[in-house]
C-alpha cells in the first residue's frame, strides 16, 4: 500500500515546494539534513516547524529525527528573527573578559532574554559559544558582522546604529 503524501505546511504550499527544491539540491550530500537545514535557514531566515513533515518525508527520516536536529543546534531557530540579530559570544575566552556582564547589559537594554526578539521585531538577541574571535573578546556579531573588545557602552553605540525600522 502506498504511503499517503505528507500534508503541505498549513496554508503555505509555496513554502513546501521551495523546501522540496532545497532538499533536491542537497539530496546526494552525505548527511543531507544539515546542509538542507542550513539552506532553508539561509533562504527563509528560520526553519518553520510546519516544514518538518516535508523535510522528514523528503529525506526519509522521522519527524522526531528532524525536530531533534533542529532543536539541538542553536543556529536553527524556529521563529522569524528580528530585523537585526545580535549574537553575544559566551565561550570561555570571552567569559574570561566579562562576556557575562555584556550579555546582562544586552538583555537589560533590549528588555528581552537571550533567544528572544523585541516585541517590535527589531532585534533578536542570541548567545553563541564561539565566534572565533577569542583574542579580542568579548565578541559580538551583529547582522553577520563581527566586533571585538565590545564593552557595554560600545554595544549601545552598535545597537543605536543598527536599523530599527522595517524596510518600506
Amino acid at each position: 500500500m502506498a504511503a499517503s503524501p505528507e500534508p503541505e505546511p498549513e496554508g503555505n504550499p509555496e513554502r513546501a515546494q521551495r523546501v522540496r527544491a532545497i532538499v533536491a539540491e542537497h539530496r546526494d550530500a552525505r548527511g543531507a539534513l544539515l546542509p538542507v537545514l542550513h539552506a532553508v535557514k539561509e533562504e527563509m531566515g528560520y526553519v518553520d516547524p510546519a516544514v518538518i513533515p516535508v523535510l522528514a518525508d523528503e529525506l526519509n527520516l522521522s519527524r522526531a529525527d528532524v525536530y531533534g536536529v533542529i532543536t539541538f543546534y542553536e543556529d536553527f531557530r524556529q521563529t522569524p528573527p528580528g530585523r537585526t540579530t545580535v549574537r553575544v559570544c559566551r565561550a570561555e575566552a570571552c567569559q574570561a573578559v566579562d562576556a557575562a556582564t555584556l550579555a546582562d547589559h544586552a538583555r537589560s537594554r533590549l528588555g528581552i532574554a537571550l533567544g528572544e526578539t523585541t516585541p517590535d521585531g527589531a532585534v533578536t538577541l542570541d548567545q553563541v559559544f564561539c565566534l572565533g574571535n577569542c583574542a579580542t573578546g568579548p565578541a559580538v556579531e551583529i547582522d553577520g558582522r563581527l566586533h571585538g573588545r565590545v564593552t557595554p557602552e560600545r554595544l549601545d553605540t552598535l545597537l543605536a546604529s543598527a536599523p530599527r525600522e522595517a524596510d518600506a
